[in-house]
């Protein structure tokens, strides 16, 4: 079963993620020091299990959701999925190139290298 986190500030004031059949594993709140000035210095991580054949349909809606300069990430069946606001980027988890492309699309976005660790 594929396994996720979102981080609960990135996702936009007012935005809803509903429908998906998700298993909570935890939560959890972490200061962080590589904040950037866009990002608030706690964050509250939300770390859950979903369906496989659910896992385009949840990249999907959370690219809806995403705000700002923030991404979600989950693996499935030996895909990375790299969700930023109103894009996915889903590759194979051996394409090193395509990782990069989602690296340098998350740099874009004003997202530090220290923080691409999906």
């Amino acid at each position: 079963m594929p396994a996720g986190y979102v981080i609960a500030e990135s996702v936009r004031v007012g935005a809803r993620l509903e429908g998906f059949s998700f298993t909570l594993i935890r939560v959890e709140r972490h200061l962080i020091e590589d904040a950037t000035t866009d990002q608030p210095s706690v964050w509250t991580m939300i770390h859950f299990e979903f369906p496989e054949h659910e896992a385009e349909r949840l990249a999907d809606a959370l690219a809806e959701v995403l705000d700002g300069p923030w991404y979600a990430n989950f693996d499935s069946d030996g895909d990375t999925f790299v969700i930023f606001p109103s894009r996915v980027v889903r590759y194979r988890r051996e394409d090193d190139a395509a990782r990069a492309e989602a690296e340098a699309y998350a740099r874009t976005l004003g997202i530090p290298d220290d923080q691409l660790d999906w």
